[in-house]
């Protein structure tokens, strides 16, 4: 997160994330699963900016007519959980700008409410650490903890415990978003625990060097089939970035984005010339069709 202040504001910026390797472990008692995950903060983000409200009330504004701006938001969550721990009485004025696309397995949600606690902590001049934060985080959702660990992190129980992680150098992403959304409860639903988990060592190793060819080999996402089942796209998508033979691809949580591990910035923008060239005319008629369409990003691992 990249906090900045001004004389009446605190202005976060909320990243997305993306999974080079996530594993399921087992269902646990309370209808989570038990999972093991590598996951990298890129700089595709949301943005949130907060202002003091005397009335004490949480005001929360989004410029996504799509999302709710009332309690279920989970931004408002945050601020009121905060609120309840702490004691605090204060309001604010909470406005979120959307960028992130959402049910695409990119956590957008999750850092906003990471965002939020961050710059309410700033903002109401708390004093709460890190630490503390993301305890609270770990209340809202599986992945909001990690938001307090960034750049990379490996990832344990339902995603709330939280190993921050080196990265060798600076990672490049093509992110390929589909505007069709899904259900993350619903791909869980569909998912087999294997009898043999992968480790994800290989992998977290050649994050570690900065390897990313050695990633790209080891990108690994458990997810991928039942979301593939549920969101045909999703494979079709896959197919036509596999066909242009980056360094590596795969889907980011429960989906529905995709991406492409590349070796720089010029090498991930020949790779979306290639993609936007390789759409047949058959499937261009149905995007105009239908309305639809597939939003691309050129994104590196955050600082």
């Amino acid at each position: 997160m990249l906090t900045q202040l001004t004389t009446d504001a605190v202005v976060v910026r909320a990243p997305a994330k993306v999974n080079l390797f996530l594993e399921l472990h087992g269902k646990r008692t309370d209808g989570y699963h038990e999972l093991a995950t590598l996951m990298v903060a890129v700089s595709l983000y949301d943005t949130l900016e907060l202002r003091d409200e005397p009335s004490g009330r949480i005001a929360l504004t989004c410029d996504d007519p799509a999302l709710s701006a009332g309690p279920e938001n989970l931004v408002h969550r945050a601020a009121e959980l905060l609120r309840k721990r702490t004691g605090s009485q204060r309001g604010a004025r909470i406005g979120l700008n959307k960028r992130i696309p959402q049910a695409a397995g990119l956590a957008g949600g999750s850092s906003d409410a990471a965002a939020a606690l961050d710059g309410l902590n700033r903002l109401w001049q708390l004093g709460l650490s890190r630490r503390e934060l993301a305890a609270l985080g770990a209340e809202l959702g599986s992945d909001v903890a990690f938001f307090f660990a960034t750049p990379a992190a490996w990832c344990t129980g339902r995603g709330e415990i939280v190993t921050a992680w080196p990265m060798g150098r600076p990672l490049h992403l093509l992110l390929v978003c589909p505007d069709a959304g899904l259900s993350t409860a619903d791909v869980y639903r569909h998912a087999t625990v294997p009898s043999a988990p992968e480790s994800g060592e290989e992998i977290r190793r050649a994050v570690a060097r900065g390897d990313w060819k050695e990633v790209g080999l080891r990108l690994h996402n458990r997810l991928q089939p039942p979301a593939e089942k549920l969101c045909p796209e999703v494979a079709a998508l896959h197919a036509r970035l596999r066909a242009l033979r980056p360094t590596g691809q795969a889907m980011s949580g429960s989906g529905t984005a995709l991406f492409a591990v590349c070796r720089d910035r010029r090498d991930a923008l020949r790779l979306a010339r290639r993609f936007r060239s390789s759409t047949g005319k058959q499937e261009r008629e149905r995007l105009a069709s239908t309305g639809s369409g597939v939003r691309l990003f050129l994104v590196r691992s955050c600082d």
